[in-house]
């Protein structure tokens, strides 16, 4: 963490300035300390230079083991594309980021947040899981970069502060989708611009809904053991699923028999680079302790009840896009 961004934090539930105590420097840089609400006394924990606004990971630590574990697969400097960026950028509608005050509402291993830090934002990103430590590994320390592990329900940021909110990959998997939605909101500067997505609902079954046959047993399950057998099948079903791809009939029947998360032909990655992705995506599939999919009139009601203005939701992205500014 850098002195300037102390200025900018609050106590999540007071809303009080914090002050630092007991600082220890690394590189210009608060690797560790205390951040202290001189109101109540209470303090929050600065660990590995990031500040600890939550005591555990709670119902996210699946993120955190699975960032943590594949921390470069989705990065563009690590894998070698744009895919990341060419997503962000046709996703958002958003173009010239230089200077603007950003804050992205859970970063996982950071593969925006590297987008957003090349393209000149004031970044402020927060996970409630470990994968902070990844993202950091990944990108910090950065001068335009406020790392934080806090809680969607409970930001220790300002109000009415940033002038653009992202927040991609997370909403469902939350508690309560539309109440994560709505908690982004106050942060949300007037004339200030909003990006989310969710998962699409949908009444028939996909490769990329049949985790919902599996979920019950997975999610039951230690989150080592289902990573040691996806590791072990994914590869190897990978070739089979392929074949099947190239039969009419089994195309679409197989595919959603079997959980493999398979990009062959839909991403332009190499075959080694396939095989990683399936095998992450296919873990964040099985494992997270909610998956909350929407339809696309439950994600438009939001946005009219929150009185947002130049709403567009459209069907895009890993399901349902919406974007829209705040009055």
């Amino acid at each position: 963490m850098h002195t300037s961004a102390l200025e900018h934090l609050r106590s999540p539930h007071t809303r009080n300035k914090l002050t630092l105590a007991d600082a220890q420097f690394e590189s210009g840089e608060v690797c560790s300390g205390r951040l202290v609400d001189e109101a109540n006394g209470k303090s929050f924990e600065i660990v590995n230079f990031i500040p600890r606004f939550v005591p555990d990971s709670s119902y996210t630590q699946s993120f955190g083991d699975q960032w943590n574990r594949y921390r470069r697969t989705q990065l563009d400097r690590f894998n070698g594309t744009t895919l990341s960026r060419d997503r962000f950028f046709r996703d958002t509608g958003w173009t010239d980021l230089q200077g603007q005050r950003v804050l992205e509402a859970g970063c996982g291993a950071g593969r925006f947040t590297q987008v957003l830090l090349d393209a000149g934002a004031e970044l402020y990103s927060i996970d409630y899981s470990t994968a902070v430590n990844a993202c950091w590994a990944n990108n910090g320390p950065h001068p335009s970069l406020t790392l934080c592990q806090a809680d969607l329900y409970a930001l220790p940021f300002p109000e009415n502060f940033f002038d653009k909110v992202f927040c991609y990959g997370v909403l469902q998997h939350t508690p309560d989708v539309k109440k994560s939605f709505m908690s982004l909101l106050p942060y949300l500067r007037s004339d200030g611009e909003l990006a989310v997505d969710v998962y699409r609902k949908t009444p028939w079954t996909t490769r990329w809904t049949s985790k919902f046959w599996y979920r019950p047993i997975t999610t039951r399950m230690s989150r080592e053991t289902v990573r040691k057998i996806i590791e072990w099948y994914v590869p190897r079903w990978i070739p089979i699923d392929n074949f099947f791809q190239r039969i009419p009939v089994a195309r679409s029947v197989v595919p959603a028999v079997v959980p493999c998360w398979n990009y062959t032909g839909d991403l332009p990655l190499p075959a080694d680079q396939v095989t990683m992705w399936a095998v992450l995506d296919t873990f964040d599939a099985l494992t997270p302790a909610y998956d909350f999919p929407q339809t696309l009139e439950s994600v438009n009601s939001w946005f009219s009840e929150a009185g947002l203005t130049e709403v567009r939701v459209r069907y895009g992205g890993n399901g349902i896009l919406g974007n829209a500014r705040k009055p």
